[in-house]
């Protein structure tokens, strides 16, 4: 049985004793890929542990335990007894984590600086000065602090073992380990080695340049790792820490943790918004562009919606909290970005597998170039076994390749949320340049989901026309028909008389009769006219005929025994919807509608977006199962979809897309959000799809080339031919460089044109 198939049947034995809780949670303490390997494989070993997952890049675990069977501070002294730390406070959890960083980043700071300054000289006398009288002793009293600096590499290493594990610390402490203890042996016995005919070199520099090298890598690797998450931060930013709570009249200020539902807040001009909820009292215009993508902002009266980490605008306004914490809109966007950077591609878990077998490979290369080097090293053999085996110990290490793919990772979601695309997990972000077919609903993501009025014919006098237009606007008023309030919403803003009807009357099926000032006056559709002997000119049917072709509902309003106007309704299609198509199908992707609206109005929309594919009166299984038969004909299908009905679609496809302002569920569902609703920003996703692969492939191959190029450079294979061995102090440079390197390469996406 494999590790995945044990995994999986551990997971269904404990599934059926307890109920599960999966959390996440901030890690400390490690150093490189093959620690992260290291928690990961600690945490899956407790009992009670389902499943958990690491990622070093956002230094986050997830673990999905059983309360019953284990608890946090057990999970927690398991990984302490390997040398790493889980953060376990909840609440405070990012606050501790950022202040851990930023403590770790300071402290690494100084011990660069110290490792560099104690270095330089010993350098000097190591190349240059050997004559110096006592010059070995000085550079053994210089090394020693050095060697205190690195202290964590010697003790982590220790840890590692009695686990019976080895990373990247392990690596060192041994390198630097033997070429020091080799060094002294020397310093204190130095004819040792003359009395047997060769020379007592010493290699202090080589061991604490290793170090300093490592330090300055590490450095240098932190400060990028916080430049990654620059995305994560200001989403953070932009939840208040306090808030303004109304009680008994009194207004005073207390943290947004103790804001329960129901409390009456109050935002003035400037301020952010701290939770979700409905205004109560006062009016104002809040920037909503975090959310929606507008620029302009919204006017907020009372009833209306208000949403954390939104700016108020001028006015000052109070409003009852409806969702606070986890719940807000914003706290939810935070945790799918969280998520989607703590989660592992595909390829970077083929990667972890490498890396967890590296450091024992590595140091089986080590053994062996020192084994080579005994047997034909001629009369410098031990020396020349000693050096390739530190160097090669050196040179050799997995942080290249454990940061390849979630550092890319990591800036790809970044850049996608300053986009306003959220990405839940990496496989999705892998799989989107492969999308060679999408799929498009209707209603809510190639329209508008909601019915407007598109137009509005009269056929009375125009000094009748204001009367009649507030006549209707007060009968559509009463109405409790969908489509009435389309009418509303256009008439509302207009000006109009205040009417009393004097009779109403709703007629299932054909619309309402009402009377005012002893007029009879009828909304609906053709049978209520027929019904109420209500003539019909061939004018106004070619009229309604032309509309209703345009797949519009056509709405009737007569006076009397004859029609004064038709209005025609319909779900509009956004303005962005035959371009994003346009640009989708210029990529080579095919395009594909399905809609549960009749043929008709499925073919109007297909017409106007220039859509070649489309189905009509589509149930949600059937949506489901027409992706199924595209990936059958060996195609990769992304699903777009914002409503409920779509939700089973968008489980089955390869890559799901929810736009932003539809149901709960389809957003749970999908793998990407697209906040604005615009589906111009579906071929951004797949552009940021494209070029974070590239990231990863580009990062993966310098990191195999380094390590495939370095160790036997390190081991010595140049040397029969060309005489030459790599130094110890420039494997350690090199192997610095390497992680930084790949870094670097990742960041290059923040500044990427999508």
């Amino acid at each position: 049985m494999n590790a995945e198939s044990i995994t999986l049947t551990k997971k269904a034995r404990l599934d059926s004793k307890n109920k599960e809780t999966k959390i996440t949670l901030p890690v400390t303490g490690m150093t490189c890929a093959a620690c992260a390997v290291s928690v990961e494989s600690m945490l899956k070993s407790q009992e009670g542990v389902a499943d958990a997952g690491v990622n070093f890049a956002n230094q986050t675990a997830w673990v999905d335990y059983i309360p019953s069977q284990t608890s946090l501070p057990k999970l927690q002294q398991a990984i302490q007894s390997i040398g790493y730390d889980l953060i376990i406070d909840e609440e405070n959890a990012v606050e501790k984590q950022q202040e851990a960083q930023l403590n770790h980043y300071q402290e690494l700071k100084r011990k660069t600086i110290w490792a560099g300054i104690l270095s330089a000289p010993v350098v000097a006398i190591g190349m240059f000065g050997m004559e110096v009288p006592y010059a070995n002793w000085i550079m053994l009293i210089l090394s020693l602090p050095v060697l205190w600096i690195g202290r964590n590499f010697y003790i982590n290493a220790r840890k590692q073992a009695k686990h019976g594990k080895a990373n990247m610390d392990t690596l060192v402490a041994m390198s630097t380990g033997i070429a020091f203890l080799f060094s002294l042996f020397n310093t204190l016995n130095p004819n040792f080695f003359h009395e047997r005919g060769l020379h007592a070199h010493v290699y202090y520099e080589a061991a604490i340049m290793i170090i300093a090298f490592i330090l300055l890598g590490k450095l240098l690797e932190e400060r990028a790792k916080s430049n990654t998450s620059s995305a994560m931060k200001k989403l953070m930013g932009l939840q208040p820490k306090t808030v303004r709570l109304i009680e008994d009249g009194v207004e005073k200020e207390i943290p947004i943790a103790q804001v329960s539902i129901g409390n009456i807040l109050v935002v003035k001009p400037g301020e952010k918004i701290p939770v979700d909820g409905k205004v109560t009292s006062g009016s104002s215009y809040v920037d909503e562009s975090m959310i929606s993508g507008e620029p302009l902002p919204m006017e907020k009266q009372a009833g209306a919606q208000v949403f954390a980490g939104t700016v108020n605008q001028k006015g000052s306004f109070r409003f009852e909290a409806e969702k606070v914490g986890g719940d807000t809109i914003l706290s939810q966007i935070i945790k799918m970005v969280q998520q989607a950077q703590g989660s592992k591609a595909p390829v970077e878990k083929l990667v972890n597998k490498v890396t967890a077998i590296f450091v024992p490979v590595v140091i089986g290369i080590a053994l062996l170039s020192a084994v080579v080097w005994m047997i034909f090293g001629g009369d410098n053999a031990f020396t020349h076994a000693l050096l390739a085996f530190v160097t090669v110990m050196v040179i050799a290490c997995p942080c290249a390749l454990g940061l390849a793919t979630p550092t890319a990772i990591m800036v790809g979601v970044g850049k996608g949320a300053e986009n306003n695309i959220l990405i839940k997990d990496a496989e999705s972000l892998e799989l989107g340049y492969k999308v060679n077919a999408i799929v498009l609903d209707k209603t809510g993501t190639i329209t508008e989901g909601k019915p407007e009025v598109t137009d509005e014919l009269w056929f009375t006098k125009e000094s009748d026309k204001m009367q009649n237009r507030s006549i209707l606007l007060e009968i559509e008023s009463r109405s409790e028909h969908p489509l009435a309030e389309a009418v509303v919403r256009k008439l509302r803003g207009e000006q109009t008389q205040a009417i009393n009807l004097s009779s109403f009357e709703s007629l299932t099926g054909k619309g309402v009769k009402a009377s005012y000032d002893n007029e009879i006056y009828l909304v609906g559709n053709q049978k209520l006219l027929a019904d109420n002997h209500v003539s019909v000119s061939e004018a106004v049917t070619a009229q309604a005929k032309s509309l209703q072709a345009e797949a519009k509902t056509v709405i009737y309003f007569a006076s009397g025994k004859e029609v004064v106007a038709i209005l025609a309704i319909a779900d509009r299609i956004k303005a962005t919807s035959k371009q994003a198509v346009q640009t989708l199908q210029n990529q080579g992707i095919d395009v594909y509608m399905l809609t549960g609206d009749n043929e008709q109005t499925a073919k109007a929309v297909a017409i106007q977006v220039g859509l070649q594919h489309y189905k009509a009166e589509v149930l949600p299984s059937e949506k489901a199962e027409f992706i199924k038969q595209l990936q059958n004909q060996g195609k990769v299908v992304a699903m777009v979809g914002d409503g409920i009905n779509d939700s089973h679609a968008l489980a089955e496809a390869d890559v799901s897309i929810a736009m932003g302002k539809g149901s709960d569920i389809a957003m749970d569902v999908a793998k990407m959000t697209l906040i604005t609703s615009d589906l111009n920003q579906i071929p951004k996703a797949l552009k940021l799809s494209r070029k974070t692969v590239q990231a990863i492939r580009q990062n993966l191959f310098w990191a195999f080339i380094y390590n495939i190029i370095g160790i036997p450079i390190a081991a010595g294979v140049l040397y029969p031919f060309f005489g030459f061995l790599l130094d110890p102090m420039i494997a350690g440079a090199a192997m610095a460089l390497s992680s930084v390197s790949v870094v670097s390469n990742s960041l290059r996406l923040r500044s990427a044109k999508l």
